[in-house]
């Protein structure tokens, strides 16, 4: 079977509870087939990762990671620390990095003012290759592939043969299963603003008070509280601010 198939894309698809431990070791075996193991993120701000129906961590019991490994899910700031989770903010598409840097296949400046003084011990891996997982909210995942030989530092060569193939899995090995496990919306279904409230937040977002809105808008300040406090409803905001960032979040407006 060739690295890429339809077959491998659906077993590690996850469509219920009790197929996230099937899926997670279909990824598993895909990633030590090109000596890799996975380290996957269901959210790069939550220090908890993968679990399958019954709660149990799937970095240990599919994935591999055990005491005598560095212990990446332990550390609870290596959201913060990691360069590799600091690039997934600035990257859509698979990278792989080293204490020497970051390439992609497309240039992207963002990642070279990225800080990788002491890789090795803030990422906890020498090398690896990353594919981020943009979700919807402004959540996002991550899986990284780390080499088995723990001396490799260049992964070029396995880079441009397995990343491809590795975005396609781990998108829809970290997408399916935040859809399968996120038992509360982080925003209501039913949110659609109206043109009007959509232009007050625009104005908010950066800054504006409603008296400067409603000089700008040519309405009654009343009114622009209006359509704003009409747009937190709806949201389920409980403030300005987080009425602002869940439109945003919805891609309303741009910040």
């Amino acid at each position: 079977m060739s690295l890429l198939s339809q077959d491998k894309i659906d077993a590690v698809r996850v469509s219920s509870p009790d197929t996230i431990r099937r899926a997670a070791q279909a990824l598993h075996q895909i990633a030590m087939d090109c000596g890799m193991r996975a380290a996957p993120a269901h959210d790069i701000a939550d220090k908890r990762t993968p679990v399958d129906a019954e709660g149990n961590m799937l970095a240990t019991e599919v994935f591999g990671w055990g005491d005598d490994d560095r212990v990446w899910w332990r550390n609870s700031r290596i959201a913060l620390d990691s360069p590799l989770t600091t690039a997934c903010r600035f990257e859509g598409q698979p990278f792989w990095a080293n204490a020497e840097g970051f390439r992609t296949r497309e240039a992207n400046a963002y990642l070279e003012s990225i800080d990788i003084t002491n890789f090795e011990q803030r990422a906890m891996t020498r090398a690896a290759i990353a594919v981020p997982v943009h979700l919807p909210f402004g959540q996002i995942g991550a899986v990284s592939f780390n080499p088995l030989d723990k001396t490799k530092t260049d992964l070029e060569e396995d880079f441009y043969k397995y990343s491809d193939a590795f975005g396609i899995y781990a998108r829809t090995f970290i997408v399916t299963y935040v859809q399968i496990m996120g038992s509360a919306q982080a925003l209501p279904s039913a949110s659609r603003l109206s043109k009007r409230e959509v232009e007050c937040l625009r104005w908010a977002a950066i800054g504006k008070t409603d008296l400067e809105i409603s000089m700008i808008m040519s309405r009654s300040r009343a009114t622009v509280r209006f359509h704003i406090h009409n747009a937190a409803t709806k949201l389920n905001a409980v403030n300005r601010s987080q009425t602002v960032f869940k439109a945003a979040q919805l891609g309303y407006i741009s910040l």
